[in-house]
């Protein structure tokens, strides 16, 4: 018997993360998509996701893909939570792109002190987190924590969560210059929501605005963002797993982007069967028509080649995590490039499928119109610029130092 190859083993363990769990919750997210697609115009023209498919998803377990077992949770690799994403996203986009943001906040709890854990799932420990990151807290140190003030955009899936992660800046801990990102936690009676989300896509996010007045977050309350060291992720004493190792960013960027090659996959399907049964008001079959053949076969090679991208990218992190390695800076820096291009990359295949619907497309009748307008609002978000990271990482590698505090 021939040895086998160093490739071979790899391939072998390439899917060793698909346990039985796994596998039964990735089938519930598929079975919970077609319910998701029936219900996605009207979420959009309601601007929310509607609590029925947040609660569904709850009931599946979905959101606790990342949690700890010990708070209730799988405790399972990251590759199964964008595997539920995207399966999700094949329903209605919106929905997995709350799911990725409320779903990631599970991950980055137990990196906090054991008491915020207590805060937040001591007495149910299905309770939901919002977010958004942006550091625009104003931060004053008081006795036992901070008085903290701010307003924030961008904070999607709101309405269904009790509590909330905000970004802010404090000084660096070492006492070195400058600031470090700082997660702040506060309950839901701590900040107020601003109803405006009226964007050109995922418009069912309800992505609303954060406004706090004069909160106290006590120091438990608080985890420094880009502190990797065991002394920044104090929830690694009761959350020893090596899924609690990996970098913020490396978890959190794939949460924003992963729902695009969902979605991606949907639009694919709704176009298939257009095409198979459309004909034009001049006779011609779209099915026929060479630009639609051009278009169907592009956007699923695209979307074939990202997800090897992800999974191969995820199975080094996951390497990483397990060993105590640490990835050096030009990989990470590719690492992050890539996964901001996936939106980017998404836009365009679904550009093309909507140009091979024609005219008739663009009705909103046409769920391939949702979708580009979702896939493409997800583009705007801060950790899908794409230029951006390419840039980053283009630097490092002629030379010039790293100037991006997440990697």
């Amino acid at each position: 018997m021939n040895a086998v190859t160093k490739e071979q083993e790899m391939d072998v363990h390439a899917n060793d993360y698909m346990t039985p769990e796994a596998i039964e919750l990735i089938a519930r997210a598929k079975a919970l998509a077609p319910k998701l697609a029936e219900r996605a115009r009207d979420a959009e023209s309601k601007g929310i996701v509607p609590a029925e498919s947040v609660r569904e998803m709850a009931e599946a377990g979905l959101f606790r893909v990342l949690q700890p077992r010990r708070w209730g949770g799988y405790e399972l690799d990251p590759r199964v939570f964008y595997r539920v994403q995207m399966a999700l996203a094949e329903g209605c986009m919106s929905t997995a792109w709350i799911y990725g943001v409320i779903g990631v906040h599970n991950w980055q709890l137990p990196l906090f002190p054991e008491q915020a854990q207590k805060d937040v799932w001591s007495k149910d420990n299905g309770t939901l987190i919002a977010s958004t990151y942006m550091p625009v807290g104003k931060a004053e140190k008081v006795e036992g924590g901070y008085r903290f003030s701010g307003r924030w955009g961008f904070s999607s899936g709101v309405e269904h969560c009790d509590w909330i992660f905000l970004g802010g800046l404090l000084p660096r801990r070492d006492g070195g210059e400058g600031f470090e990102h700082t997660t702040f936690l506060l309950p839901k009676s701590d900040f107020r929501v601003e109803h405006n989300w009226d964007v050109l896509g995922l418009r069912a996010t309800g992505s609303h605005d954060i406004v706090v007045e004069n909160a106290f977050v006590p120091e438990h309350r608080t985890q420094r963002t880009n502190d990797h060291s065991d002394a920044g992720c104090p929830g690694r004493d009761t959350n020893p797993g090596w899924l609690y190792r990996i970098p913020f960013t490396q978890v959190f960027q794939r949460a924003v982007s992963s729902a695009c090659l969902g979605a991606l996959d949907g639009a694919i399907t709704h176009f298939r069967e257009r095409a198979a049964a459309h004909v034009g008001k001049h006779g011609a079959k779209t099915a026929e028509d060479v630009n639609a053949q051009m278009a169907v076969c592009e956007a699923m090679m695209t979307a074939d080649q990202l997800k090897l991208v992800l999974f191969r990218n995820y199975a080094r992190i996951v390497e990483c995590a397990k060993t105590g390695e640490r990835m050096p800076v030009e990989e990470r820096l590719m690492q992050r490039a890539q996964a901001s291009q996936v939106p980017k990359l998404c836009a365009a295949a679904a550009s093309e499928l909507m140009r091979a619907c024609a005219a008739s497309g663009t009705y909103r009748s046409n769920p391939i119109e949702r979708i580009f307008r979702d896939i493409h609002q997800a583009r705007a978000h801060i950790a899908n610029n794409s230029d951006a990271y390419a840039r980053a990482h283009g630097a490092v590698m002629l030379g010039l130092p790293n100037m991006d505090a997440f990697v």
